[in-house]
């Protein structure tokens, strides 16, 4: 699942040199919050799954724990 999120990220901010892994943050990816949420919902269609963003969700592992439990 890290992989997909990985390809999701790099073509939404069009830059293949991302190392993406779980520990990566949104702040890091010089993200702001509307582009976090854009991004969040990115992942959920390629997922096919939706993520619950009312909660603290500032990482690529936030990301997979909630994608997980959906």
């Amino acid at each position: 699942m890290l992989e997909t999120i990985e390809t999701v990220i790099k073509e939404y901010m069009n830059k293949d040199d991302l190392t993406i892994t779980a520990e990566t943050t949104f702040a890091s990816l010089d993200l702001d919050s509307l582009e976090s949420v854009e991004l969040v919902m990115k992942i959920e269609e390629e997922l096919g799954t939706t993520i619950d963003m009312n909660g603290e969700v500032n990482s690529i592992g936030d990301v997979l724990a909630l994608a997980g439990a959906n």
